[in-house]
């Protein structure tokens, strides 16, 4: 008889949890937090107004510059707040060429672990107190909007999008989302235009490819104003494009790349419109080159390149970024991605505005 043959336990050690549920916190429906933060007529108006304004760019049908500007990330609405005033301020000054579009960016994937935005985390210390940090972002936002500005963000939670998403005129689909079924079956329900940003490898056919299914009509597990589980028949949204926001640490904003994209999107039937992140790859991670990147664009729009109608900058009120540190915050500093200062923001805006007469 054949001897037993005894194998190593080669497996990793694990710690078996306490619990397998931590703890639960209620949140409010899509609807409280909707009537408690609410949307007059006025400003439903107006939301809708800058919506069309946005699109009428995408489609071709102004030829304004859209400027999509503000901090990488919202931790102090305070410091937020004080950017919407000078942004607002500089809109009146600029918006013959240009329409600004103000950043206001509550959620933060991450790679592995990390803070995840004023949504999640509005006490910045991991207490992860949700409630609060869900109506502090409408609020923040419905205060933004009541400046005149138009909104945006990138929707990472497909069920914080209830909460948020009647406040907004432009949304990002990002990097690592753009390949998933369920963002794009999110898009497909927006009124708002939606930007799918390239693959962080470069690849720019993972956002047409979310062009092209965000178009189509979906039936989608969501929610209802009052946290029913439902299945939404989508509409489809007509108003997607792409944006290049660089990969692998290597740009894809010149003029190259440009007529490579546009090439691509044409082949497949899509909007060629494009919109560039002058940050992240596109600025090979260094925040003082996203001027380098806004200027260049700028040249090729002014050598009639017709395709290049829309820019993302990430700007705060003072330039670089800071550690997350509760206790020892730096005022309109970012505490995630480095930024451009206020000044060289209004430079460049109104540089934009002065080449595009």
């Amino acid at each position: 008889m054949n001897a037993p043959i005894h194998t190593a336990n080669t497996a990793c050690p694990t710690t078996a949890p306490a619990s397998s549920l931590m703890s639960a916190t209620a949140l409010p429906l899509p609807a409280e937090l909707r009537q408690r933060v609410s949307v007059n007529s006025t400003l439903r108006s107006q939301i809708d107004q800058q919506r069309q304004a946005v699109q009428r760019i995408l489609n071709g049908h102004d030829d304004r510059l859209l400027v999509v500007v503000g901090p990488c990330s919202i931790h102090d609405p305070d410091a937020a707040l004080e950017y919407a005033d000078r942004l607002a301020a500089l809109s009146d000054e600029v918006r013959e060429r240009i329409l600004p579009v103000m950043r206001v960016y509550v959620e933060k994937p991450r790679t592995t672990v990390g803070w995840k935005g004023l949504a999640y985390d509005p006490d910045l210390d991991g207490s992860g107190d949700l409630p609060r940090g869900m109506t502090l972002s409408r609020e923040l936002m419905h205060a933004v909007a009541s400046r005149g500005l138009p909104i945006a963000t990138e929707l990472l939670q497909p069920m914080l999008a209830p909460y948020l998403d009647d406040l907004l005129s432009w949304v990002a689909i990002g990097a690592r989302t753009t390949e998933s079924q369920l963002h794009r079956e999110l898009a497909s329900d927006l009124s708002a235009a939606v930007g799918f940003k390239n693959a962080t490898s470069g690849d720019v056919q993972v956002a047409i490819d979310a062009m092209q299914a965000a178009a189509h009509s979906h039936q989608r597990f969501a929610m209802d104003s009052q946290g029913r589980p439902i299945m939404q028949e989508t509409a489809g949204n007509p108003h997607t494009h792409v944006v290049l926001r660089g990969g692998h640490g290597e740009p894809n904003y010149q003029a190259h790349h440009v007529r490579r994209a546009v090439n691509t999107l044409c082949e497949a039937g899509q909007n060629p419109r494009l919109m560039v992140d002058c940050s992240h790859a596109n600025a090979r991670k260094d925040h003082r080159r996203q001027s380098e990147v806004m200027l260049d664009v700028l040249a090729q729009r002014q050598a009639g390149d017709a395709n290049l109608v829309a820019l993302m900058l990430e700007s705060h009120l003072y330039e670089g970024k800071q550690a997350l540190t509760p206790s020892a915050l730096r005022y309109g500093v970012s505490v995630t991605d480095a930024c451009v200062s206020w000044e060289t923001t209004e430079r460049l805006l109104k540089t934009a505005a002065e080449r595009l007469t």
